[in-house]
């Protein structure tokens, strides 16, 4: 079990007792971006936050709230629009960052680790690790062996819709890809958008992706493909998209102008009939009949590996370069490595499943114990695509590719295969 967070912060101030009040104008001067260890008895950090939604946005509050209550730390949060948090996140681990902010694991963490942009959090984990599994540690640990991150919660990737429309209609659940094509068929025919799908942001399509890759090829091609050791111009990849493009006619053809946001109110509303996303589609369900209408299943298997592989994120903190200096920063993240903490956060966004062994799970409503449990049972875990490859090859190739794709039923591999062969002989 990890160590108490009284018993973290302790030791931070003994550490510091007795500093001059030259340590005090830095803690000050920490609230404009810098950091620097209090010798007031209290310190301070500054945090930069994707969560611009209104739920995870409260969640993240809540869980700031909690910890300054904890430790009588003062937090300043700097949120920002999560798609662009993500976009330019380069631009901003290079430039001026906050001592923490929200990421994710998965390759884009390493690296970011391996180039020396994020703080080393191991001193954290000697702490922490207790309470999280083996496979949590090891997606926070970077190529060098040390950790870089700190889980909060995952949620799994499926197919999410009403179960009184299904039931209505008559509709059964998938569990092999002709019977995906087939019900979307018969959705089709019923005058409802088969399969509900966005991707103005440009990411969302890349689940998609993901699930019909390993789910033909296997996960480790999945993952191999992403860290360019395969070849995207070769035939298991062609057969990807061709795949895809059996479902691409009963997929919403407003796609490229449609939120996540927005899609998930087409399925609130019957309009569409289901739709494959990550559970933080919850959030948008703010009408407790409408949440408690809504049901799971996992992609259905193609050809190979079953059911077994499923797309899972596991989202978190870590520190920037410079965050590493700041005691406050890494006390906070040791906060997230307990049950309390990620409760504080999760009390406001139950879409979730916590991560720390000691989490209080007893309010997990019968639909998050079900997706805690296929979680458990997946024999492989996947983070997305955008985490699991190289950040230009997600940005700059990826996302075109697959809105292009969208439009236009087409793919150009070996154009792909060149933009991967450049960006990845680059790192």
């Amino acid at each position: 079990m990890p160590q108490s967070l009284s018993h973290v912060t302790l030791n931070r101030r003994q550490l510091f007792a007795g500093a001059g009040a030259g340590a005090l104008a830095l803690t000050l001067a920490s609230c404009t971006g810098g950091s620097a260890p209090s010798s007031s008895g209290t310190g301070s950090l500054t945090f930069g936050s994707n969560a611009s939604d209104p739920v995870p946005k409260k969640a993240y509050a809540d869980f700031v709230a909690a910890f300054e209550k904890k430790s009588g730390d003062k937090v300043t949060v700097n949120t920002s629009d999560h798609n662009s948090f993500q976009e330019k996140i380069n631009n901003y681990l290079q430039g001026s960052p906050d001592d923490a902010f929200t990421w994710f694991a998965g390759y884009r963490m390493r690296y970011f680790a391996k180039n020396d942009l994020l703080g080393d959090v191991s001193d954290v984990w000697k702490k922490v690790g207790g309470n999280y599994s083996d496979a949590m540690k090891t997606a926070s640990t970077g190529d060098d062996g040390k950790q870089y991150f700190v889980p909060n919660y995952n949620y799994p990737w499926g197919y999410f819709y009403r179960k009184s429309l299904w039931q209505e209609k008559g509709y059964a659940v998938p569990t092999k890809w002709d019977d995906l094509v087939t019900l979307a068929k018969k959705m089709q025919a019923d005058g409802i958008i088969p399969i509900q799908f966005a991707d103005k942001d440009g990411w969302p399509a890349m689940g998609t992706f993901d699930y019909i890759n390993m789910r033909l090829n296997g996960y480790q091609f999945h993952l191999d493909l992403c860290a360019h050791k395969e070849s995207w111009d070769q035939d298991k990849v062609k057969k990807v998209f061709d795949t895809w493009n059996e479902i691409r006619p009963y997929q919403d053809p407003a796609a490229l102008g449609l939120t996540w946001q927005d899609a998930a109110q087409k399925v609130g509303n019957k309009q569409a009939g289901m739709y494959l996303l990550g559970s933080f589609v919850m959030q948008q369900f703010t009408d407790p009949a409408v949440a408690a209408d809504i049901g799971f299943f996992e992609f259905p298997e193609i050809a190979m590996e079953g059911q077994t592989a499923l797309e899972a994120p596991i989202d978190g903190l870590c520190l920037s370069k410079k965050g590493a200096d700041s005691q406050a920063a890494k006390d906070m993240l040791a906060f997230m490595g307990t049950g309390a903490g990620q409760l504080a956060y999760w009390k406001a966004d139950p879409s979730n499943i916590m991560t720390a062994k000691d989490a209080d799970t007893s309010s997990y409503s019968d639909f998050t114990k079900m997706l805690g449990q296929v979680i458990a049972k997946a024999g492989h875990i996947s983070q997305f695509f955008d985490r699991d490859a190289l950040p230009a090859m997600a940005s700059n190739v990826m996302i075109p590719a697959l809105q292009n794709f969208t439009k236009s039923g087409t793919i150009d591999l070996a154009n792909m295969e060149s933009q991967a062969k450049q960006l990845y002989s680059q790192q």
